[in-house]
């Protein structure tokens, strides 16, 4: 009994003195004017971490994220457009960095395989659907009696 008070208290203890975690991954600096704020939240939204792949600037805690996210402030702060701050972010790093990256020739078919690949799927169900079919008629055995067709 008094070895399990023992633990409990050891456990509470340990559970008292974690590190704190932190709430955000985004720094709390906030923008002078709420516009420009609001312009960064979104850009920082649509725009990926290189390191983490699968996060938003937002998302991530990775050192990159928070040196990309500070670089776009600056690029705000410095009256850059939307645009023109993708387009830097899109030379450094590629397309890869958009999180919906814009219609091209290049990536023409990225849009376009998938209307592809579901034509050549109906197209090759009718086929069997019709072939089996055939076959059904074909057949020269009444199922119903077992025995052969006149």
């Amino acid at each position: 009994m008094r070895a399990s008070i023992t633990l409990a208290i050891v456990l509470v203890g340990l559970l008292g003195f974690t590190p704190p975690q932190r709430a955000w991954a985004v720094d709390p600096a906030q923008m002078s004017d709420p516009a420009l704020q609001a312009r960064y939240e979104v850009l920082i939204h649509e725009l990926r971490c290189v390191q983490c792949e699968d996060n938003s600037l937002a998302d991530s805690d990775a050192s990159i994220a928070a040196d990309l996210r500070h670089q776009i402030r600056d690029m705000l702060s410095a009256g850059k457009t939307d645009g023109e701050i993708k387009a830097y972010l899109v030379s450094r790093y590629s397309e890869f960095i958009l999180f919906r990256p814009e219609y091209s020739w290049r990536n023409a078919w990225l849009w376009a395989l998938p209307a592809v690949l579901l034509l050549l799927g109906v197209f090759v169900a009718v086929r069997v659907i019709r072939q089996r079919a055939a076959l059904i008629d074909d057949d020269p055995v009444d199922d119903d009696a077992g025995v052969a067709r006149p």
